[in-house]
């Protein structure tokens, strides 16, 4: 039989991972008899094809056994799986409603049901599929931390953390469900849980990007005086940028510290003191005797809310290009960056990014130059930015990140959604505006308007979820107190 297992992609979001248990011990748990399906081969084809991630040929397979068999929920379930996979939440979930007309018992499909509300950014009809589920398997690990992370979204932090426990309690060793429940932590500012959890990332989320390094990993315990270390990056652009502010306290505990970015931070890395080299990820390693990613250093620092190292800039913009970008800009004030889209393959990219048209309140702002940030346009936005000759678009000119530090240093302020320019910006030591989305990622923490991390920005929050344009009128409000300058200051 195909069980699809819903499992952790990150802190705010469900996936599935195939296995082959689950609907057998379903039928058991509910005490019906689990019918036989004719089809099984094109099942245990359909799965084979899953786990080496040949999704089209999968859902090929599923349809050639639904020709024979139109009514058998598991290959339902298993096409909707694989429509999941493909990106196509709205076909996966109008299938896994199919399998469980066809079988209302189907566990597999109605856990899946939930996934794909959660794609669909519906949380709390996804919880009501989990809660289904739960039903019928009370006590299983992966649906509990599926759980948590609808409420996680819905901003339920304490009722998300009661889910992750009795999945903990279920299954001690689930590390998915640990890595959520650091997440809600770290989110509400329980440091001293929160990063100890973070470390179970090594057994969920993120365990591709996990280095297979043959030093040991350190996390604050052993002496560093004499020693090489290699600090790493591990996840996007924007955690290399908040977490590589430890790169000099690892130095001024004796080491000699080998720094590896992504290659388009490289340049912009490579003039923090206390650093012996700066690495592309992908380049060869020098020898090393001891390692650690970079989002494990606020662990190995005992890192809390009064100790977090927030003294900014810690990056400095490369001064050449700073001269070269304002010889470019226009020489008026204020001048404001704008970033309104982060990466679309991010997990929780439907909320945290939004239209350009939606910044149309604060375009209308007069006596301010509005200058896009933004390095990947999305074709939706294209035609308006192109007709908004008001908005100098430089974004797509950047070479790599040393480019949009220097374009940055050249501003007044930048103005972003929770991207990595909205951490550049902090880290720089520059005015932002960062616009997050309901229950945003814990980095923000929990209703606060300012950031420990970054001292010189102001978050402003969605009061309720997916609205922006509350949030697009209190910046409007906060940009008309702040521009203050007369015609002259701003013709200087």
């Amino acid at each position: 039989m195909v069980r699809r297992r819903p499992g952790i992609v990150t802190d705010a979001e469900v996936g599935t991972i195939p296995d082959q248990r689950r609907t057998a011990a379903g039928y058991a748990a509910s005490g019906k008899q689990r019918p036989e399906l004719p089809c099984e081969g094109y099942a245990a084809l359909g799965l084979a094809l899953h786990i080496k991630r040949r999704f089209e040929e999968a859902l090929a397979i599923y349809d050639a056994g639904l020709r024979l068999a139109p009514d058998a929920a598991e290959l339902r379930n298993g096409r909707g799986v694989a429509l999941l996979e493909l990106r196509r939440p709205t076909e996966a979930r109008d299938e896994f409603l199919r399998a469980l007309k066809a079988d209302p018992d189907c566990l597999d499909a109605l856990g899946n049901l939930g996934n794909a509300l959660f794609k669909l950014n519906r949380p709390e009809e996804a919880l009501a599929a989990y809660d289904r589920a739960l039903k019928i398997v009370p006590d299983n690990a992966q649906l509990h931390t599926n759980r948590a992370i609808a409420l996680r979204r819905l901003d339920r932090p304490q009722e998300a953390l009661m889910s992750a426990a009795r999945a903990i309690a279920a299954q001690p060793d689930f590390a998915p469900a640990r890595f959520v429940e650091a997440g809600v932590r770290l989110y509400l500012g329980d440091f001293a849980g929160g990063w100890r959890g973070y470390e179970w990332r090594r057994g969920g989320a993120f365990t591709p990007q996990r280095r297979k390094l043959a030093a040991p990993l350190w996390l604050g315990e052993q002496p560093l005086a004499g020693k090489t270390i290699l600090l790493h990056a591990e996840q996007g652009f924007g955690d290399t940028i908040q977490f590589v502010r430890y790169a000099p306290l690892v130095a001024a505990r004796g080491a000699r510290v080998l720094v590896e970015v992504q290659p388009p931070l490289a340049p912009l890395v490579s003039d923090m003191p206390g650093i012996a080299a700066v690495l592309g990820r992908g380049a060869q390693l020098p020898p090393f005797d001891l390692h650690c990613p970079l989002p494990s250093l606020p662990l190995a620092f005992g890192t809390d809310l009064e100790t977090i190292p927030a003294s900014v800039p810690y990056l400095a913009p490369l001064q050449h290009r700073v001269a070269s970008w304002r010889a470019r800009l226009p020489r008026c004030r204020p001048l404001i960056g704008l970033v309104w889209a982060g990466e679309r393959a991010h997990d929780n990219d439907i909320n945290r990014s939004m239209r350009l048209e939606a910044l149309a309140p604060l375009l209308d702002l007069p006596d301010v130059q509005f200058v896009s940030l933004q390095h990947d346009v999305r074709e939706s936005d294209a035609p308006l930015l192109a007709q908004r000759t008001d908005i100098l678009s430089i974004g797509q000119q950047f070479t790599d990140f040393a480019d949009t530090a220097a374009a940055i240093a050249a501003l007044d302020l930048v103005i972003a959604v929770d991207t990595a320019v909205a951490h550049l910006t902090g880290a720089l030591g520059k005015p932002l505006f960062v616009l997050l989305p309901f229950a945003a990622d814990f980095r923000w923490l929990r209703k606060r308007a300012d950031s420990p991390w970054y001292p010189t920005a102001r978050l402003f929050r969605q009061p309720q979820f997916a609205d922006w344009s509350a949030v697009i009128e209190a910046v409007r409000r906060a940009l008309m107190e702040l521009i203050s300058f007369s015609p002259a200051e701003r013709s200087a």
